[in-house]
C-alpha cells in the first residue's frame, strides 16, 4: 500500500471511528495530493515522495502555527495544531538524530569529493534528495556548512 491509499484508509477508519482532528487533516493532505495530481506537472501520477513533500510541509506548517497559538495564550487552538501535526507524523519516517545526519552528510561529501563552500550546491542537491523527509532542511543545511566550513 502506497502513502496516498494510506491516507485514504486513514480517512476511511477516523471517520468510522469519529476522529474528527484525524480526519480533517487527512483530508487536508488528500486535497493537496489531488492538487499535485491535477496540476499538470505530474501527469496525474504522484509518487510517496511527493506525498512525503507535502505531509512535511502540513507539519512544519502545522508546528509553526501551534508555536504562534502558544505565544498568543491560545491553549485552544495550541492543541489543535499539536495533535494534527501528531497525525502527520505517524506517516513520515522517524527523523535522524544529529549524530547520524552528521555520517550520513559527511557519506555524501565524500561521494561527490566536496571540499570547500563553493560544493555547498551541489552536496545540498544531492542530501536534500537522499536525506527528504529524514531531517529538517534547515538542519541538513547547517550541517552541511558546518562539515563544509
Amino acid at each position: 500500500m502506497n502513502l496516498e491509499e494510506s491516507i485514504s484508509e486513514g480517512i476511511k477508519l477516523a471517520m468510522k471511528s469519529k476522529d474528527t482532528i484525524r480526519r480533517d487533516i487527512l483530508r487536508s493532505v488528500k486535497k493537496y495530493i489531488i492538487e499535485f495530481k491535477t496540476s499538470g506537472t505530474s501527469a496525474g501520477e504522484i509518487t510517496d515522495a511527493d506525498v512525503l513533500k507535502i505531509i512535511t510541509k502540513l507539519a512544519k506548517q502545522g508546528a509553526d502555527s501551534a508555536d504562534v497559538f502558544k505565544s498568543q495564550g491560545r491553549e485552544d487552538l495550541y492543541e489543535y495544531e499539536v495533535a494534527q501535526v501528531s497525525v502527520l507524523k505517524e506517516f513520515l519516517p522517524e527523523q535522524m538524530t544529529d549524530a547520524e545526519l552528521t555520517d550520513a552528510v559527511k557519506t555524501i561529501i565524500e561521494k561527490l569529493g566536496a571540499s570547500s563552500m563553493k560544493d555547498m550546491g551541489k552536496v545540498m542537491g544531492t542530501a536534500s534528495k537522499e536525506l527528504a523527509g529524514k531531517a529538517d532542511g534547515k538542519d541538513v543545511s547547517n550541517k552541511v556548512k558546518e562539515l563544509l566550513a
